[in-house]
């Protein structure tokens, strides 16, 4: 989306995740056509400077920022910390969970389960990133993203197998060392 023509995007106030920030909104027929598919009065808006939303600065450095993502710019898991879950869940006469579920930018594969716990830097292609907090899980890992339908697994395994103080651990938040 661009500024519409002859001047700049009227800016709104909005929270994400628990952020105040300004959004630029998209314009009454986007928010026309979005209000009408979802039956509902509704505005869109889209984060016109990438700047404004800083990560949590307890893990980031200054300069570090994120969008309308949760906390910080990437997800990283990898394939073999979701196997040992999934064999955690079906010892317990469960179903694994897809990796979908968690919900990552980035999946890293052929390492032992939960190695991301001791990685502070990795890099893809020519960009590194640090490795900057585990992932604390909540109830969307809960959801199967197909069908909406939500159930108990793998929050009860995490519990079980994964808490860390008042976390529910699977992943790991990554920032990039500059902008990509």
């Amino acid at each position: 989306m661009s500024p519409p023509p002859g001047g700049l995007p009227e800016l709104l106030k909005v929270i994400v995740w628990g952020s105040t920030v300004l959004a630029a909104a998209a314009g009454p027929a986007e928010d026309a056509w979005l209000s009408a598919y979802l039956g509902e009065p509704v505005r869109l808006v889209w984060l016109d400077d990438p700047t404004r939303r800083p990560v949590n600065p307890e893990y980031g450095e200054y300069g570090d920022v994120v969008s309308f993502a949760d906390g910080y710019p990437l997800l990283l898991t990898t394939d073999c910390s979701l196997h040992q879950l999934g064999e955690w869940l079906t010892a317990a006469g469960d179903q694994p969970v897809p990796m979908n579920r968690f919900r990552p930018n980035v999946v890293v594969s052929d390492y032992q389960p939960w190695a991301e716990d001791r990685w502070r830097r990795i890099r893809i292609g020519s960009v590194s990133f640090r490795v900057v907090k585990p992932c604390d899980r909540r109830m969307v890992t809960t959801t199967d993203q197909t069908t909406g339908e939500r159930g108990r697994r793998p929050l009860r395994m995490l519990a079980a197998r994964r808490r860390f103080g008042n976390g529910l651990l699977f992943g790991q938040n990554i920032i990039p060392d500059s902008p990509v």
